[in-house]
């Protein structure tokens, strides 16, 4: 008896975090949930994952179409179509890990990991498509194709990786791996044979094989969730993480300090203090560790940004059209100090505190970025 209930409590499937994908899910979106006229490289929408273009354009969204047991997909809608794909041309869906993050696969080593790769994915376009991991460390890729056989329906795939043992992922913060959909592929990635197997970069022998064009028509759309890539020879079921953790592995690449689409258009930043008569500074504490000094995003919007400081009677107020990277220098990982110019103290401007915020604009917003 005793046997049988110990059986019963051993897990089906590995213990302890098995999936390497951070957002696999598509829960994540510090960006908007929406991102129109995408017609170039960008990281648009949801977190963690890069659309890649230079045919079409597209609206990329978090949509709530999704199988069962999740709540929402990546989505890529033609908007603009492309009918003749240039030789180069090209749509691809792009997610990156970091070289410290995949040292259990053992690539390089004799005692080289599989690793499976398995997400669910829907498209109004059947056909043949080509999924790929690429080595940045190494110059070196490995394809794979996968078919959609039935329109605007939910199919799970699932994908065995060989193991390689030439060439060994960095233990640094830096892209060592590339995770690429192929939606649309020019003769410059179609004319060699698809490399099924390990080897070096043939951009050739990248995207062979892919019947489908996504920027073909303005009906064409293609969603993607559940992405789970893991050590070992079988797809397990798909690693859920609570929204809060979640949410702090993308703030590592980024982090969405503030915008304007909350309290009435107008959201805090933080304290700030008037550094001269005409300039003003805010110390950003960033949630997460960010996996480097990141840079500063924030665009430029007329009266976007406003700071004030100073008591009720004597209060003074400071409208920005934008907010500036005040010290590089003094910035860190966890640390950046924003403001609303680069000049220099000046020691008479009688420390007065007061608070920052985004402006009543829905397009200003401040974030840090540190994607790879």
């Amino acid at each position: 008896m005793s046997n049988a209930r110990e059986l019963a409590q051993i897990p089906s499937t590995p213990s302890g975090r098995r999936n390497l994908i951070i957002n696999g899910a598509m829960n994540v979106a510090q960006r908007g949930t929406s991102t129109t006229g995408v017609n170039s490289n960008t990281y648009a929408s949801l977190d963690r994952f890069k659309t890649l273009t230079n045919e079409g354009t597209f609206t990329v969204s978090q949509s709530s179409e999704a199988p069962a047991g999740f709540a929402n997909s990546y989505k890529i809608d033609c908007t603009t179509a492309d009918t003749s794909l240039a030789a180069a041309g090209k749509v691809n869906i792009d997610t990156y890990l970091e070289g410290q993050d995949l040292q259990q696969i053992q690539k390089g080593l004799s005692t080289a990991k599989q690793v499976t790769l398995s997400f669910w994915v829907k498209s109004s376009v059947t056909g043949t498509y080509i999924v790929e991991l690429f080595d940045v460390d190494n110059s070196r890729h490995i394809n794979k194709s996968y078919s959609i056989s039935s329109a605007d329906t939910w199919e799970k795939k699932e994908i065995l990786i060989d193991a390689d043992t030439t060439g060994a992922f960095g233990n640094d913060n830096s892209a060592s791996l590339q995770l690429r959909w192929w939606l649309a592929a020019g003769s410059n990635w179609t004319s060699g044979t698809l490399a099924t197997t390990w080897q070096a970069q043939d951009n050739t022998d990248r995207a062979v094989g892919l019947s489908v064009n996504i920027a073909s028509s303005t009906s064409n759309d293609w969603y993607i969730t559940g992405v789970q890539l893991e050590v070992g020879s079988v797809a397990t079921e798909f690693e859920h993480r609570s929204y809060g953790e979640e949410l702090a592995l993308c703030q590592r690449y980024y982090y969405m300090a503030a915008n304007g689409t909350s309290d009435t258009n107008q959201a805090g930043l933080g304290l700030c203090y008037a550094h001269s008569d005409t300039e003003y500074r805010s110390a950003i504490d960033l949630p997460v560790e960010m996996r480097t000094i990141p840079s500063l995003d924030s665009p430029t919007v007329t009266n976007g940004y406003r700071f004030v400081a100073g008591a009720t009677s004597t209060a003074t107020t400071q409208t920005v059209d934008s907010i500036t990277a005040a010290y590089p220098a003094w910035n860190t990982k966890r640390k950046f100090l924003i403001g609303s110019g680069t000049g220099q103290q000046d020691q008479n401007a009688g420390g007065k505190s007061g608070y920052a915020q985004v402006y009543q604009s829905t397009s200003a917003y401040v974030a840090f970025d540190a994607e790879l």
